[in-house]
């Protein structure tokens, strides 16, 4: 029947189901840093890969390169560090 529920209703949510254990897990800096890192990540390699398409000068590839390495090389180690 449309309209009425009952107690045993198992789809009927009430205020004391929304925010008994249903909370998401908070980020920790950790997770956005990660997050920021792979986001620059990709951003550099994409630059450099235009770059090297459109014939950049030379301190262009340069940049993309340190930037992708440096995030790369942090990712890694922060991996590696995570697994202890």
């Amino acid at each position: 029947m449309a309209g009425t529920h009952t107690d045993a209703d198992p789809y009927r949510l009430t205020a004391a189901d929304s925010t008994r254990g249903t909370a998401s897990p908070a980020v920790s800096r950790g997770d956005v840093a990660r997050t920021l890192l792979w986001i620059l990540l990709v951003i550099s390699v994409v630059a450099n890969t235009v770059a090297s398409i459109g014939g950049a000068a030379l301190w262009v590839h340069l940049a993309c390169g340190v930037v992708t390495a440096l995030c790369a090389g942090t990712l890694a180690v922060r991996g590696l560090r995570g697994r202890r």
